[in-house]
């Protein structure tokens, strides 16, 4: 097990009262899963990302990654946020060697890690131009090519293709998943979109707010690559209305 998670909470102080943004969270996660958490928001799914990612530890508890309890951010693994976080002074192929730069790689050999992934997400004619010069989709294809460049053990992506228009963001989303069948890295991904979820995730953590809690956890009987237009496709998002439509906050193992 990859990922351990157990009865964890995460109480704030706000204006001088008590604010449970998460309560009696559950979860194993394996190598290499692709785990989509997925809520309206307010349900504390960006909250137990930033959780499992160490920038926000829980204060009951408890959370581990191989073994070993999250008390802070790891350079083993890498986050990646809807607003891309490029460096508009560097150029694309400086910014994908941004993460490389402390590991004491020669320049060369760096060079060449991120030329390699700037290929993998389809950007070489652009790895001399600037952020500024790029769509939004082109610049977090950068932020995917720069975190994947660390070689990193797990992504933690928080709504990355939030910001972007439709179309392109179903090309991220096929753009990922083919990333991670070259990468085979573990992915938490968090989105308030259902249909990406069931696109995306070999499972879903469904999560309800007030405070924040696993409702259900979704094996998705799906094969990638998926086509949103099917039958067994339509099933599943179907069964994922069905649930947020519960009244009852009892945890449900669900399988389709």
């Amino acid at each position: 097990m990859q990922i351990e998670i157990k009865e964890a909470g995460k109480t704030y102080i706000e204006n001088g009262q008590e604010f449970t943004a998460l309560e009696g969270v559950n979860l194993n996660i394996e190598k290499g899963e692709f785990i989509c958490l997925l809520g309206p928001s307010g349900c504390g799914k960006s909250t137990l990302l930033n959780a499992i990612a160490g920038f926000d530890p829980v204060n009951c508890g408890s959370i581990k990654i191989d073994g070993e309890e999250v008390k802070e951010p790891s350079t083993r693994n890498v986050t990646i946020f809807q607003n891309y976080g490029l460096l508009p002074w560097r150029t694309v192929l400086s910014n994908v060697e941004l993460g490389l730069e402390p590991m004491k790689i020669p320049k060369e050999e760096r060079r060449s890690i991120a030329e390699n992934y700037i290929k993998l997400v389809g950007l070489m004619e652009f790895k001399d131009s600037y952020p500024r010069q790029l769509s939004g989709g082109m610049q977090q294809r950068v932020a995917i090519a720069r975190a994947l460049a660390v070689d990193p053990d797990i992504l933690f992506m928080d709504e990355p293709f939030g910001a972007l228009d439709a179309i392109t963001r179903m090309k991220l989303q096929d753009d990922i998943l083919e990333i991670c069948k070259n990468e085979k890295k573990t992915i938490i991904f968090v989105t308030h979109d259902i249909e990406e979820a069931v696109f995306l995730a070999d499972r879903i953590v469904v999560m309800t707010p007030n405070p924040g809690k696993v409702k259900s956890v979704v094996n998705v009987p799906l094969t990638h690559y998926r086509d949103r237009t099917s039958a067994d496709f339509l099933l599943v998002r179907d069964k994922i209305f069905e649930l947020f439509n519960l009244k009852s906050d009892t945890y449900i193992e669900y399988n389709i």
